[in-house]
């Protein structure tokens, strides 16, 4: 659910647009830009089963990143950090930015239960996992992908004051990582292991978040 977390993010980066979009893309993939560090130190692991090429679902053991009550927590913590880093905008706009961070944050575990088996647990590793299994038809599961991703990048777009070759730059960008997540949902090969999925994900996350924020630099309004 990589291409609907950035548009979730930039959909949520409307309600404040003199905040750079790309503090909110980074808040809607909080919980994964946690996950994979905590993966590399062993805290929480990704396992690639023998079927992958068929189901294209790895396995995760992920309580502290993506359980409920974790993913609670990393949302009040981004909605507390952008309260105190914003308190410069002038009445309610810090507040009402903290809140659409917060939020935005905890869309990822909203959407990653649609799609995911039902491994996200509730709290701890012991406790109840939940998950819709959206991914079990993968067509059904890509175009809400698609839906999230296009509606997002189009709802920030709407009544945006860029510079039109800015809007034009996140629109691609949108759309690369919107084919980028079907090629590795249908195409792509097994990773070759779970240390160097950990490593490319987390190192592909940091460089969208950073070309979003690149793209918005001049451009808040």
């Amino acid at each position: 659910m990589f291409a609907g977390h950035v548009g979730a993010g930039l959909a949520l980066a409307r309600v404040e647009r003199r905040i750079n979009p790309g503090v909110f893309v980074g808040a809607a993939l909080l919980l994964d830009l946690v996950l994979w560090p905590f993966v590399l130190l062993r805290w929480e692991s990704v396992a690639i089963p023998a079927d992958f090429a068929d189901t294209r679902q790895l396995l995760f053991a992920f309580p502290y990143s993506h359980g409920l009550a974790a993913a609670l927590a990393w949302s009040a913590l981004a909605g507390a950090a952008g309260w105190v880093a914003l308190r410069r905008l002038p009445g309610a706009a810090s507040s009402r930015a903290a809140i659409a961070l917060a939020a935005a944050a905890f869309s990822h575990w909203l959407l990653d239960a649609l799609v995911h088996r039902p491994e996200l647990p509730l709290a701890g590793a012991a406790s109840p996992r939940v998950g819709l299994g959206l991914w079990d038809d993968m067509m059904a599961a890509l175009l809400l992908e698609a839906v999230v991703a296009v509606g997002g990048v189009w709802l920030f777009i709407a009544g945006c004051a860029w510079p039109r070759r800015r809007a034009i730059a996140l629109v691609v960008l949108g759309l690369l990582v919107l084919g980028f997540t079907v090629v590795g949902m249908t195409l792509a090969p097994p990773p070759p292991s779970a240390h160097a999925l950990a490593v490319s994900s987390w190192v592909t996350l940091i460089l969208v978040t950073a070309l979003v924020w690149w793209i918005g630099r001049d451009g808040q309004r």
